[in-house]
């Protein structure tokens, strides 16, 4: 059974949108049956990120200057595990971003999974609708039904044992789709797609890192706009 849920955020220059994310993990903490830590890794800020952080006393802050995704996550699982004195099969990874909000729901339903027996839960996202443009919104929801979640692995959205975790070998130093990289070495665990407590992240088309999740959102925009080219 699990004993304490880690949330991991790393934050890149996410002053404005970090003030949204952390008031939206500490509501999912409210409902949530067992114990919860939250740890914010502002790896590489050249803006206020990090005093935005400082502002949440419940939130354990590290710095770093990294500007590396994949060691920012390792980071915020390194100090988050060394600060409980439980065996990692007790404590769940619960993975999000800066720049993306949860639902209430949130951890309670990793808890249910992960008391189910599944060791990662890969959860969906949905662009924000307040930054997404209304026609490549609805072009996006052709292909995102709810109740069908497709699998796609997002950081912002991701739960993982501790003790898989730790055995797979952590989160390697990759400037992106460390995520993926994670999820593909647990293979071989027992694993869930579900968009039960879905993520809104950031709609922007340029992100922190060529590809990402901005990439494929970019890539999507360009394939509408031949498509409507064509048509025209």
């Amino acid at each position: 059974m699990i004993r304490h849920i880690a949330v991991l955020i790393p934050a890149r220059d996410e002053q404005d949108r970090i003030e949204r994310c952390l008031p939206s993990v500490l509501a999912a903490r409210r409902d949530c049956p067992v114990e919860v830590s939250i740890t914010v890794v502002a790896d590489g800020c050249l803006d206020h990120t990090a005093a935005v952080a400082r502002r949440f006393s419940e939130v354990r802050l590290v710095e770093t200057a990294s500007s590396n995704v994949g060691t920012a996550r390792r980071t915020a699982a390194q100090h988050a595990l060394a600060s409980l004195p439980i065996a990692p099969e007790s404590v769940w990874l619960a993975n999000t971003d800066a720049d993306s909000t949860v639902p209430e729901n949130w951890l309670t339903v990793q808890l249910r999974h992960a008391d189910e027996g599944y060791d990662v839960v890969i959860g969906t996202v949905r662009p924000d609708p307040d930054e997404y443009p209304e026609e490549l919104r609805r072009d996006w929801e052709r292909t995102h039904i709810r109740g069908r979640p497709n699998g796609h692995v997002h950081g912002a959205n991701l739960g993982v044992r501790a003790s898989a975790y730790l055995q797979a070998g952590g989160y390697r130093p990759l400037p992106e789709h460390e995520d993926v990289d994670l999820v593909e070495r647990l293979a071989g665990r027992r694993q869930l797609a579900s968009d039960e407590a879905e993520v809104i992240t950031s709609a922007r088309l340029v992100g922190r890192t060529p590809g990402g999740y901005a990439g494929y959102l970019r890539s999507a925009a360009m394939r509408l706009a031949a498509r409507d080219a064509t048509a025209s």
